[in-house]
């Protein structure tokens, strides 16, 4: 009986060891560890980096890529993709900015705004859902009607509209908080609780999974991906609006690079291809970690095309660490 124990103890020894150092399997630490270690030598590089006004600044820079990465995070998750959400990005700014510039209200041309986003995430749900073709093909060439139909609307030249909505881009709560960090969390915290505490992030996330498992388990395997597409776009029309009123000028191509880019933060966050895996609090930190080092790499001045192979490798790395798990299976 005693070298029963015995044997038991030996066993369930270096198990228990195991599952106390269970969390450092988990990428989210990695990824704040990392931020630390950016954040500490970057404010010994520059004592202005971890200043309030400094953190504040990256914040608001983020808010749209943020905003965009919580829509890509949501879509993987539940097994799908959208490439064109940075260049419908663009085109929804450049609709707004061609309304006000002919007179339209700002109240008017917002729900339109949105409207439309909302209308053009519903058709790219229900392409994918009903084709059954990869989203990355339908979503990649979506993108270049998205961009071409920017260049129509706004005749290939940038649209100004500075002065005319600022608040969304430019207002600061009690004169510190930008309005558009209160709009970012506040669109991370609905997709945190959706994904986490109602039965459609549970569904989207059994879709993600397993599609035909959820088809048979008796969920609408096409109504809740046409949804989540539809939501997707709606979010994003929150995005263009946020963009253009910070910026107080776009072009059609103003947002070519936020697909990918969100993509990446996504990735780096441990948002896999595979679906019904991932967090979209490791989606903040990996968009968090990308805010944090651009900005530090621009306060040591390093150059953009330096920057631009950083952010590669760190999507490589990402990408192995978030494996290596299946790797030892």
């Amino acid at each position: 009986m005693s070298n029963s124990k015995e044997i038991k103890q030996k066993v369930n020894g270096p198990a228990s060891i195991v599952d106390k150092l269970r969390f450092l399997n988990n990428q989210i630490v990695y990824l704040v560890l990392v931020i630390i270690v950016i954040g500490v030598a970057a404010s010994v590089l520059n004592q202005n980096f971890l200043t309030l006004r400094n953190l504040l600044n990256i914040m608001q820079q983020i808010s749209t890529l943020g905003i965009l990465t919580m829509c890509m995070a949501l879509l993987m998750i539940s097994g799908g993709l959208d490439i064109s959400i940075g260049n419908m990005t663009g085109l929804l700014a450049i609709i707004f900015a061609r309304m006000l510039l002919t007179g339209k209200s700002i109240f008017l041309s917002v729900i339109v705004v949105l409207l439309l986003g909302l209308v053009f995430g519903f058709i790219n749900g229900v392409i994918i859902a009903k084709s059954k073709v990869t989203p990355l093909i339908i979503t990649l060439g979506m993108n270049y009607v998205f961009l071409g139909i920017a260049l129509i609307v706004g005749g290939g030249r940038p649209q100004a509209i500075t002065g005319q909505f600022q608040f969304l881009g430019q207002a600061k709560i009690g004169g510190i908080v930008p309005v558009a960090i209160i709009i970012f969390l506040l669109i991370f915290i609905f997709s945190f609780l959706l994904r986490k505490y109602t039965k459609y992030g549970r569904r989207l996330n059994a879709i993600g999974g397993n599609p035909l498992a959820a088809y048979l388990s008796g969920i609408n395997v096409d109504l809740h991906i046409i949804s989540i597409y539809a939501l997707s776009g709606l979010i994003v029309g929150f995005t263009s609006l946020i963009l253009i009123s910070r910026l107080g000028m776009v072009q059609a191509d103003v947002g070519a690079n936020f697909a990918l880019q969100a993509l990446a933060a996504a990735i780096i966050g441990g948002i896999t291809f595979e679906g019904g895996k991932g967090s979209l609090v490791g989606a903040f930190f990996g968009v968090l970690l990308l805010g944090i080092l651009s900005n530090a790499l621009n306060i040591v001045g390093v150059s953009s095309f330096t920057q631009t192979i950083v952010l590669g490798a760190i999507i490589v790395v990402a990408t192995v660490i978030s494996n290596i798990g299946k790797m030892r299976r």
